[in-house]
Parts: C-alpha cells; sequence; structure tokens
C-alpha cells in the first residue's frame, strides 16, 4: 500500500510539473482577421525573444523547447503579407488570408443604445479610453495556462466576427462571444489574471477586465453583479460575477471578448477543442 500511495504521489507531482517541464500549449494556428498567427522563431536563446507587430509587444511561448510566438491579428486586418519584427533584429513575413464572417441584424427598444445623446456620446469617449488602457495591458511573469476554460456554461448566441446591424445600422464586427445563460449564472476566470479595471459602461455594462500576462486580456460584459474588483488576483475557474442583461442586449447573457497584443481575436483559437 505505501508503495502505492508513493507512485501515486510521484504521478500527481509529475501533472502538476507537467506545464513548465514539457511545454506550454499553444493556441491554434489561424491568419486570419480576427484570428491568431503561430509563429517559430528561429532562435536557441534560452531567454525569450522579444517580438512586435504594429508596435504591440507579442506573447512568446515555448513548446518542445522551441520558441513561439503568439500574434493576434485585428479584424480590421488586410489580407495578405504581415510583418513580425524581432527586437535581436530582423523580421518574419507571415501571409494573412481571407475569411467571410456572417451577417447579424439585431433590433434594440432602447433607442439610445443604437443613437446616443450628446450627453451620452461624451460618456462614451471617457469610458472608450479605460477600456483601451485595460486592452493594451502587459505584465511579465510566467506565460498563461493555456488553453483557457469557458467562463460560464450557456448556449452560444452570436459567433465571433459578425457584421453587425443595429436598428438596421451598420455597426463595429463583433469581436467576442456571446453566451446565452439565465440571469444570475456564474462566470468563472478562463485562467489565472489581476483583475485591470471593472465598472458599468454605457455599452457593455457592468464589465471586468482581467491580464493574464503577456498581452493576453479577457473581458466580460452585461453581468448582473461583479464580485472581483481592480488589483485582485483570480484563480482558474474562480468566480468572477454572474450573467446578467445590463448595457446595450436584447436579453441576459456574457459578451466574452479575448485580447492579444491589443487585437480582438476568435475566443474559439484558445480553448481546448
Amino acid at each position: 500500500m505505501k508503495t502505492i500511495n508513493r507512485i501515486f504521489l510521484l504521478l500527481v507531482s509529475l501533472c502538476l510539473l507537467a506545464p513548465q517541464a514539457w511545454g506550454q500549449a499553444l493556441p491554434r494556428h489561424e491568419p486570419v482577421p480576427g484570428g491568431i498567427a503561430v509563429i517559430a522563431l528561429k532562435t536557441s536563446s534560452p531567454q525569450a525573444p522579444v517580438a512586435h507587430y504594429k508596435k504591440q509587444r507579442v506573447m512568446v511561448l515555448k513548446d518542445q523547447d522551441r520558441w513561439y510566438a503568439v500574434v493576434g491579428i485585428p479584424l480590421t486586418a488586410k489580407t495578405g503579407s504581415h510583418e513580425l519584427r524581432l527586437d535581436q533584429g530582423g523580421a518574419i513575413r507571415f501571409e494573412v488570408r481571407a475569411k467571410a464572417y456572417e451577417t447579424q441584424h439585431i433590433t434594440i427598444k432602447d433607442k439610445r443604445k443604437v443613437e446616443p445623446n450628446a450627453d451620452d456620446l461624451r460618456r462614451i469617449r471617457k469610458e472608450k479610453q479605460r477600456i483601451t488602457a485595460a486592452l493594451r495591458s502587459w505584465s511579465e511573469g510566467l506565460p498563461p495556462q493555456l488553453p483557457l476554460l469557458r467562463p460560464v456554461q450557456g448556449e452560444q448566441s452570436s459567433a465571433f466576427g459578425l457584421r453587425r446591424f443595429f436598428n438596421g445600422k451598420a455597426r463595429k464586427p463583433h469581436s467576442g462571444l456571446d453566451i446565452a445563460a439565465p440571469r444570475g449564472t456564474p462566470i468563472v476566470a478562463p485562467t489565472d489574471g489581476v483583475v485591470v479595471d471593472t465598472g458599468d459602461y454605457f455599452f457593455n455594462g457592468n464589465s471586468v477586465f482581467i491580464d493574464h500576462g503577456q498581452g493576453l486580456v479577457t473581458m466580460y460584459c452585461h453581468m448582473d453583479s461583479i464580485a472581483v474588483e481592480k488589483g485582485q488576483r483570480v484563480r482558474r475557474g474562480e468566480r468572477i460575477g454572474e450573467v446578467g442583461s445590463t448595457g446595450r442586449v436584447t436579453g441576459p447573457h456574457l459578451h466574452w471578448s479575448v485580447s492579444l497584443n491589443d487585437a480582438r481575436v476568435d475566443p474559439a483559437l484558445l480553448m481546448a477543442q
């Protein structure tokens, strides 16, 4: 029995050490607007290389003794050749392929959420500065644990990248994933991180922003209640709030955005398939 217990403890220890010993899981490579390019870097340095894309520093992960740049591609990116610049010198070219996203038409009863008045616009401009600052967060340290957990249990109600029309008026593409769930359904952190901001926003309602390290930031919108505060460290699977219907919505759901080097990318690429 003692021998069996020792073997069990050894196996548990190996499992806990696996991410450090055997490398970091990589996101899915899909170099399209709103996608991710996973680019192998030709270096034998034990230190992580530093790379930039469109003036933003990008995540670098190690897998099987090789370094990879994990590049978030904005939805506005043009197809064709793009450049990843390395701080030690040189650049790597990679191709961004075209992707056609579907169209979605939504009717909003509160017309101010579609055509804000002057006071609303002033509020929106101030909030945009806070949102931009939160999504551009960068922190050093250990890379985030991947793949990401699904933050809430529910049915996907709107896919990432949809070309959206509110009351017939064209708006920006859908930069997140909508998950429909009853009001009060728990929302959890998809991996470890630090809360960089919370608040009640005109369009997004009650929202939380979590910095997971190396330019990976997640945003949670339309929450009924928030269970964390700015500066708080959260763990993978920890409850951060509940699903609601605050802000510009047609019903209770979670809008979940994933930002990588300040580019909103499809969350599915960082989740287990």
